[in-house]
């Protein structure tokens, strides 16, 4: 990848699209971002707007452009897709989802792209080990938001709690971004103190936890029954996983990683810490799980294979 010049290609200009898009120019990541949506109209006016940003931020060659942009790009990010409606689940949208997504992937290669995809179009798990399949690429080069958002939902609500700074909470979420995953609150610490048992000093019970995990894991719904679509947190996410491979960083974050026997799993991507650097994943942290939680990990990654293989079934 070069340092001097980075290259985006955003695949799908919706409310989480746009939102990234602003979020890159406020952080002065990329010096060229190409916007692509079927709604060409709105690609070429967002651009002329976004482009404004630049003479407060960083200068940024920001244009709407079409897949085979892409034959340069360092990376591909795909927010595209039908939006998860009231009362839907992110895996309501999955054979929806796969046929848009099967149209997009294909040309990309086409165009000689060879960088990394950076995935986050719902199911996002799901339909990051379909970018991986169809793409012919190495896994370590097809990364999907995952839990990300629900890692960053957990620590803001654990900082309201504690009276913290959600940036030194130490606790992610796992497994399905979706109705399966869950908070690894046994293994979750603040400045290497355990968290239950911080929590059990400020007087919070573990039924209080799991009402806590429970709002976390249902606070999309609450966002879109509101106000129809949840966007900063996912693009924020997006824009952070971005500035880790852009700086070769190393960072361990929570993605969509693919698992080769981490948590005794593999050929499925899933929510768990990963490391982030200018290759892409370049490695699992796999956390070492309680028995329960380690049985939530496989009930989540069971249901995610299950849709995975019924939905590419379906596309045949």
């Amino acid at each position: 990848m070069s340092k001097g010049h980075q290259k985006v290609v955003l695949v799908g200009d919706g409310a989480v699209g746009s939102a990234y898009a602003f979020a890159l120019m406020q952080q002065g990541l990329a010096e060229e971002l190409v916007v692509v949506d079927v709604i060409k109209e709105r690609t070429i006016g967002d651009t002329l707007d976004l482009e404004d940003a630049q003479a407060f931020t960083a200068p940024k060659s920001v244009y709407s452009g079409e897949y085979s942009d892409a034959k340069d790009a360092d990376l591909v990010v795909i927010t595209a897709g039908a939006p998860q409606k009231p009362g839907e689940t992110r895996l309501d949208l999955v054979d929806k989802n796969l046929k848009i997504l099967s149209s997009i992937v294909k040309p990309i290669v086409d165009s000689g792209f060879n960088g990394i995809f950076l995935v986050a179009a719902n199911p996002v798990d799901i339909l990051t080990y379909a970018t991986w399949k169809f793409s012919g690429f190495p896994k370590s080069r097809v990364i999907g938001s995952g839990t990300s958002l629900d890692t960053s939902r957990l620590r803001v609500a654990m900082g309201k709690k504690l009276n913290l700074d959600p940036r030194s909470i130490d606790a992610y979420v796992l497994g399905e971004h979706g109705d399966t995953e869950f908070a690894a609150f046994d293994e979750a610490t603040i400045g290497s103190k355990p968290l239950r048992q911080v929590a059990e000093e400020h007087g919070i019970t573990s039924s209080d936890l799991d009402e806590l995990e429970d709002q976390v894991m249902h606070k999309a719904y609450e966002i879109i029954n509101r106000k129809g679509a949840t966007f900063y947190g996912v693009a924020t996410s997006l824009a952070r996983i971005t500035k880790a491979i852009f700086h070769d960083e190393n960072a361990i974050l929570p993605v969509g990683a693919s698992l080769d026997g981490e948590y005794g799993l593999d050929d499925i991507f899933i929510g768990t810490p990963g490391i982030i650097n200018a290759s892409g994943l370049a490695g699992v942290i796999e956390v070492p799980l309680s028995e329960r939680e380690q049985a939530k990990m496989k009930a989540s990654a069971d249901t995610l294979k299950k849709v995975t293989q019924d939905g590419l079934a379906a596309l045949k």
